[in-house]
């Protein structure tokens, strides 16, 4: 794990303890800090308190003197009263990030790269991460993806960490200075924790501001007010990659050769990579090897399996229109399977690709409401469960059509995640093919 001077003699309280808590309070421990922490879970406080820490809610301990509240992603700030208990107490209240961040002195020679934006973050930090690797060069990555960061084993001299970041996390962490900052796109998302989408934008931008003057920032789409945005900073990298929007004949031919990076939003994807790993001081042959090899993400239009002639395919992770798009895009004939938790009451970003979508099937919280949105474009059922939806869709498909899971929501009305939600999908699939 990584533990840091920076912590020993502390105190801290942990409030969340899934994975990440867990890590944190493992590795504050390690330090020499004390912890609080706490979790509506009973088996999570108790392997908090074999951990080495004291259990008790933040909410009703007196917090002063501490040297933060680390709280999970999925705290809404906004609303939690944690948020109110500490700033009274003058406590901030930052994440794991935040931690890795003050233990880099600690830490051997390194380089950090973050990757933000709405859509693309965990192809871009996998594919980084894979392009490195492929080059032999130490890295890891982690933050929104893979293991804790502060789980991991520090890295060696002239090591690369990838770290895929939220929104909530970069609203978490005060002190990160990423060599490169990779800026994806930004389009309405989470407007239930921000006042509106300029707050949202900016807490994007915000990872961009906290470089340093020798960083490098790649921005790989300036649309919505973000080039604006970018370009009004005051602070952060010294210099910025833009990208104009035009992919040149060249690229585009090299992307056939890329078998799991097709598509425009994998031409963006792919592009900024490519530009992270040139900041990074890697040639175009190492780059170039890495697209070819890069295997994918689970989750995300990934092929899972085959039946009748029918193509089943789980793109669990597109949680919002926007993402849920470029699946619609890539396939001629497709029985759409959709719905969760609502992020908007629209699906304007997929409404273009309807010509694609023979028929859908919506389930969870928000199917009654996208099924009357879809309606009057597409035949629609009404299944409920994710698993009522598969055999329907399978039901009705032809030969040559692809039954898509992309759900355009979030997860948690029915499932604990989006990669619960995506591996139930992929078992329900695995016994039609039996």
């Amino acid at each position: 794990m990584i533990t840091s001077q920076a912590w020993a003699g502390k105190r801290y309280a942990v409030l969340g303890l899934a994975r990440s808590g867990l890590a944190t309070v493992a590795a504050l421990i390690a330090s020499g800090a004390e912890v609080l922490a706490w979790d509506d879970r009973i088996e999570a406080r108790d392997e908090a308190a074999e951990l080495g820490a004291a259990i008790g809610d933040p909410l009703n301990a007196d917090l002063r003197g501490m040297a933060g509240v680390l709280v999970s992603p999925g705290v809404p700030l906004n609303r939690h009263p944690i948020a109110a208990h500490a700033k009274g107490a003058k406590v901030p209240v930052i994440g794991d990030i935040e931690l890795f961040a003050q233990a880099w002195p600690d830490l051997p020679l390194h380089k950090i790269v973050g990757i933000t934006g709405t859509n693309g973050k965990s192809t871009t930090t996998a594919l980084i991460h894979h392009i490195l690797k492929t080059a032999g060069v130490p890295t890891t990555m982690g933050g929104n993806i893979g293991l804790p960061i502060l789980a991991q084993n520090p890295l060696p001299v002239h090591g690369v960490y990838v770290l895929e970041l939220s929104s909530f996390q970069i609203d978490l962490t005060q002190s990160l200075k990423c060599d490169v900052a990779v800026l994806l796109n930004v389009t309405p998302d989470h407007l239930d924790r921000y006042r509106d989408f300029s707050a949202y934008r900016a807490a994007k931008i915000r990872l961009l501001r906290m470089q340093p003057r020798y960083g490098e920032a790649i921005v790989a789409d300036g649309a919505n007010g973000v080039a604006r945005a970018v370009q009004a900073m005051s602070v952060g990298a010294g210099y910025t990659q833009w990208f104009d929007g035009n992919y040149s004949t060249d690229f585009a031919e090299e992307q056939r050769g890329w078998p799991t990076l097709q598509g425009p939003h994998n031409a963006q994807n792919a592009w900024a990579a490519r530009m992270a790993c040139l900041a990074l001081g890697l040639d175009h042959d190492d780059i170039n090897e890495g697209l070819r090899t890069y295997p994918g993400l689970p989750h995300r239009m990934e092929r899972v399996g085959e039946h009748d002639g029918v193509a089943f395919i789980n793109d669990s992770k597109a949680t919002n229109a926007d993402a849920a798009a470029p699946a619609l895009a890539a396939f001629p004939a497709i029985r759409w399977i959709l719905g969760g938790k609502a992020k908007g009451a629209e699906l304007d970003a997929c409404l273009p690709h309807l010509g694609h979508v023979r028929s859908a099937y919506t389930i969870g919280e928000a199917g009654p409401m996208l099924a009357e949105l879809l309606r009057p474009r597409v035949p629609v059922t009404e299944a409920g469960t994710l698993d009522r939806a598969v055999m329907a869709a399978a039901q009705d498909a032809q030969p040559g059509d692809t039954v898509l899971l992309s759900p355009a929501c979030a997860s948690f009305d029915q499932f604990r995640d989006f990669e619960d939600r995506g591996d139930q999908f992929c078992a329900i699939v695995k016994g039609l093919t039996a």
